[in-house]
This record gives C-alpha cells, sequence and structure tokens, in this order.
C-alpha cells in the first residue's frame, strides 16, 4: 500500500538543508558586503580626547595646527631635546591619538632627539575624516614643517612609525632621505594583515585599502631598523619578517617580547638599547 508519509520526509530533511545552506550563504555573503562597505571602520579607530600632553612628563613643547596641502588642519606637538642631535617624526597607530604616544618622546628626548608627534586628520583635535590618501598626506605635511619652519636638514631626520604607522612612515620615507626608517610593529599590507584576521574570506579581492608597506621599502635610501615580537596578537611576527625581507639596502632586525601595545614596555631595555645600538651605528 503507498505511504505518502514515506515520500515527504526525505523531501522535508532536503528542503531543510537547502534552507540552511541558503541562509549560511546571505549570512556569509552579507558579511562580504558589510566588510566592504564598512572597512574603514575597521581600519581607523580614532579617539578626540586628549589624555595627556607632553607636559605631564615634564616636557616643553609647542602645540601647533598645521595646514595639509588640501586645507585639513593637523595638530602636532613638537618636544625640542636640550642639546639635539636629531630630529623624530613619529607616526603613531590606528587607534587613539598622538596622546597615547608619550613614550616615544619620553624615550627619544632622553637620547638628545628632538621629537615631533602629529595627529592624523579625524584624530584627537586634527580636522576632516581619515582616508589612506589622507594620512599620507598629513605625514608630509609634519615632515614639510620640519624642513621648512624648523630648517632641520633631511639627514637628522629620523622617520618612526608604529603599527599602522610603519606603513605611513614607509610611504614618506619612500621618496625622501631621512637618516634612517624605523618601524614598529608594522604589518607589510592591509591585505596581508586582513587574510591573517579573517581567513575564511577573500579579503584580498575586497580590500580598497593598500597600506603596502613591503613595497615602500624596497628601494629606501636610507638604513632601516624593523621592530616586532612573536607574541603580538594583531600583526603576526611573520608579517614584521616579510617587511624585512622586502626591504633593500643597510638593515636590521630587533626581536622584542611582549604584546603588539605592549611590547614596548615589556621588553622597555631590550628595546631602547637596540633603538641606541642602531641610532649609534648610523
Amino acid at each position: 500500500m503507498f505511504n505518502p508519509m514515506s515520500e515527504k520526509k526525505p523531501l522535508t530533511l532536503k528542503r531543510l538543508m537547502w534552507s540552511v545552506i541558503t541562509i549560511a550563504c546571505g549570512v556569509y555573503f552579507g558579511i562580504l558586503v558589510l566588510m566592504f562597505i564598512f572597512q574603514a571602520k575597521l581600519i581607523y579607530f580614532p579617539t578626540s580626547q586628549i589624555i595627556y600632553t607632553p607636559a605631564a612628563l615634564r616636557l616643553e613643547f609647542e602645540d601647533l595646527m598645521l595646514a595639509s596641502p588640501d586645507g585639513v588642519k593637523i595638530n602636532a606637538w613638537y618636544v625640542p631635546a636640550k642639546a639635539p642631535r636629531g630630529t623624530v617624526i613619529f607616526c603613531h597607530g590606528n587607534g587613539g591619538n598622538m596622546s597615547y604616544s608619550l613614550d616615544v618622546a619620553e624615550n627619544f628626548t632622553k637620547m638628545n632627539f628632538n621629537v615631533l608627534l602629529f595627529d592624523y586628520r579625524g584624530y584627537g583635535k586634527s580636522g576632516g575624516s581619515p582616508t589612506e590618501k589622507g594620512t599620507y598626506a598629513d605625514a608630509q605635511t609634519a615632515y614639510d614643517w620640519l624642513l621648512k619652519e624648523k630648517k632641520i636638514p633631511e639627514k637628522e631626520i629620523v622617520v618612526l612609525g608604529r603599527s599602522l604607522g610603519g606603513a605611513i612612515a614607509a610611504n614618506l620615507t619612500k621618496d625622501r632621505s631621512p637618516r634612517m626608517l624605523i618601524l614598529e610593529s608594522a604589518f607589510s599590507s592591509v591585505a596581508d594583515v586582513a587574510s591573517k584576521s579573517y581567513p575564511i574570506f577573500p579579503v584580498r579581492l575586497l580590500c580598497r585599502y593598500r597600506y603596502d608597506t613591503s613595497e615602500y621599502v624596497k628601494n629606501l635610501k636610507c638604513p632601516l631598523l624593523v621592530i616586532h615580537s612573536p607574541e603580538d596578537e594583531i600583526v603576526p611576527y611573520s608579517l614584521g619578517r616579510k617587511i624585512f625581507d622586502s626591504a633593500g639596502g643597510p638593515k636590521e632586525f630587533l626581536k622584542i617580547k611582549g604584546t603588539h601595545n605592549e611590547g614596548f614596555d615589556e621588553s622597555k631595555e631590550v628595546y631602547v638599547k637596540g633603538l641606541r645600538t642602531f641610532i649609534e651605528k648610523h
């Protein structure tokens, strides 16, 4: 005798499977769309509140508003050393603002370097909103201010970049001739770090941002120091090594310990000694 239920069971199960697959595909492609549209939200994490100024470290400083070529006002702090042997321009990471990087001013003024900290557009008190092209222009604005207003020769400038700032520092340096370039916890490109963070998504096809540090360091005209920790949980150690391997000319690699944001404090003795040694050598 024909039993209609014997035909409905496999049909219902098949429909359920297809429903699950359809929903999963819809969610997957929905995430892809969101990742493509809101990439800036995954890259830039600016804050407007200035938590400290160099005065908290008893350092004198000039509070500046610099005008970028497209008219955006860029906030910067110039911290002079008492007996300067050079000047460091610092490109900070993708989160917070320059007030979170006062360790740079403290470390380098102790080594008798002037320090110029600045905020990208959209960060701190700087105007506008961050873009890749805009961050490059902001770094160039700060660099040009040192050359034109402070009359500092390029050969006395050290360009320093941390995390995202590493790509910005490398881009700034690729067509310039500063004394040296130092990259801390930097990634080789946005596509590289994104593919490590989101391996199940075709992020290389989705990326609208480059920040291609490995490409920028290929033809440097100055010595390069790459600093990275194998314990970095945000930017894999292998990407720091990739930058180093891509660079030509004089280069050195300094391995430190600790996490992405805390490694410089956790390895302070090794870190500062490595900086001093590299600077003295070059």
